[in-house]
């Protein structure tokens, strides 16, 4: 018998809909609560998943058409830069550092992003979310791979690189980032949805790729500002997804609204406390700067952040408490976190060095409140003191805070002078923290952030040695046993710009592909 049909042209959303929600059923061998076991454990209540609204009706086939158009481009383009010595155009070998910054602390990040939203779609029953999740998690694997095809020219001919997955594990101050996904994801689905789909690709990506990608164009670096621009369409598209899942949440039962307002709170100065080492990129790492920390964080988010928060207000959503905070600390983070890595750069798979008396009065000029009262005269006399053959290396380890995992580098709010220091008990053991935020967040979920893999702890039990190493050997060197387990070269990755073998290398192939030698 021939089959009827209407004759009328399927709109967009309806054939969206019939290729891919079309595919979901109610399983009956197994109960829908047994097969998605996880979507109800937060305590959110979705009574309609049909309600799910795609930003973006992007359908497989229309996906690879896309993407592989992207690819074309990106990679003619970085086939000329690795021919045309790329490497040899940036600025100086000092902005080098920073991307040895972002393949070792932001690339691993992109493809946790992937697991986690291979993850979390697999978690959700509704058809919807459940497509937008996997087109984030094929998009968050595209982007790892791009960046590390990228970044690849460089470790040819620089030191730091070679072993960013091995170090993202290990290294003290990645476990900064690390710990932020690792958090994300052992969290539920819809809380993994607010942290990342919400509270980072929306709220503060801006802060942490429009500087990196901005700084590469200024810095000469077309490889990393390509692959920046081949991801940004994606960006967009994850941006929407995580302000739809936002909508979608509360638009659902007024019960979650408070659940979702404590995730954000939580995500939002989780973020900003990752961010520091943005800011310190920013300030100090670009040999030209694009604009201070202070001004991007006015822009992106202050302005932007803000207006938005203004929109969800008919929803019943607040500003997070934290951002009075970071408000404060917009003047300080930068300089404290460059402070610390200076200090530890014996322990860095990059190198440091103290800005030059311009550069200080740029930053004089960008933190007219700040860096001349509290920051110029520490770093004056620690460039007089290299100058004089005293560089200064701390061989101390700093304490750390249980939530962040950042050293306690950060001041009081409200005075600069002193060190934030907050503490708790639980179950007897005391636990330290950065500030009031980082505190609450580890009460509200003490069972998880105590057993946190906090790098120093790991060091003084001794963890973090090579297997086979005696620390009770008479000639047992720490440090050195340390970095032969994050597999950083001494004095080749680490220690002073100056002097290095990467800045050596720069000058010398400058010099033969601009002279005539």
């Amino acid at each position: 018998m021939d089959m009827k049909t209407s004759g009328r042209k399927l709109g967009l959303k309806e054939k969206y809909a019939h290729m891919t929600r079309g595919l979901g059923w109610e399983t009956t061998y197994q109960p829908m609560d047994k097969v998605f076991p996880y979507d109800k454990m937060e305590g959110i209540k979705i009574h309609d998943w049909e309600k799910w609204e795609d930003p973006f009706r992007l359908t497989m086939d229309a996906y690879w058409k896309y993407q592989s158009e992207k690819e074309r481009k990106l990679y003619a383009i970085i086939d000329a830069f690795a021919q045309n010595n790329g490497h040899l155009n940036v600025t100086d070998a000092r902005y080098i550092n920073a991307l040895k910054l972002f393949i070792t602390g932001v690339s691993p990040l992109e493809y946790m992003a992937h697991r986690g939203f291979a993850h979390t779609g697999r978690q959700l029953r509704g058809v919807g979310p459940r497509v937008a999740c996997q087109m984030q998690a094929i998009d968050e694997i595209r982007h790892v791979q791009t960046q590390i095809h990228t970044i690849s020219n460089y470790n040819k001919f620089y030191n730091g690189m070679h072993d960013f997955r091995h170090m993202h594990d290990r290294v003290w101050y990645l476990s900064v980032p690390k710990s932020f996904f690792d958090d994300a994801i052992s969290a539920g689905p819809f809380e993994f949805m607010v942290a990342i789909g919400f509270s980072f690709e929306y709220v503060l990506t801006n802060l942490l790729f429009v500087p990196f990608m901005s700084g590469a164009a200024f810095n000469g670096d077309m490889g990393t500002v390509t692959f920046g621009f081949s991801a940004q369409s994606d960006e967009a598209r994850h941006m929407t997804l995580g302000l739809e899942v936002i909508k979608f949440l509360l638009e659902q039962d007024p019960d979650n609204l408070p659940i979702v307002q404590k995730w954000i709170d939580k995500w939002t100065w989780r973020g900003v406390r990752m961010l520091t080492l943005v800011a310190m990129m920013m300030d100090y790492m670009l040999p030209k700067r694009v604009m201070s920390w202070r001004e991007a964080w006015d822009i992106y988010f202050e302005q932007n952040a803000g207006a938005l928060f203004k929109d969800l207000a008919r929803y019943g959503i607040t500003m997070p408490k934290c951002v009075e905070t970071a408000i404060k600390e917009k003047d300080h983070i930068s300089h404290q976190a460059w402070a610390t890595f200076y200090q530890y750069g014996a322990a860095a798979a990059f190198h440091t060095w103290m800005p030059t008396p311009e550069e200080m009065d740029w930053l004089s000029s960008k933190y007219p409140d700040s860096f001349d009262r509290y920051y110029r005269p520490r770093f004056e006399y620690w460039r007089e003191q290299e100058a004089a053959g005293n560089r200064f290396y701390n061989k101390t380890l700093p304490m750390l805070c249980q939530t962040c995992q950042i050293p306690m580098l950060f001041t009081e709010p409200d005075d600069p002078t002193k060190i934030a220091y907050r503490e708790t008990t639980y179950k007897g053991e005391k636990y330290h923290f950065c500030s009031d935020h980082c505190q609450h967040i580890f009460e509200d979920e003490s069972e998880k952030y105590m057993q946190s893999w906090l790098p120093v702890h790991q060091i003084y039990q001794g963890n973090c040695f090579p297997e086979g190493v005696d620390p009770t050997a008479p000639d047992f060197d720490p440090l050195a046993a340390v970095l032969q387990w994050y597999h950083i070269q001494f004095g080749a990755d680490n220690l002073s710009f100056e002097g290095s073998e990467d800045q050596k290398n720069f000058e010398q192939w400058r010099g033969m592909a601009t002279q005539n030698v």
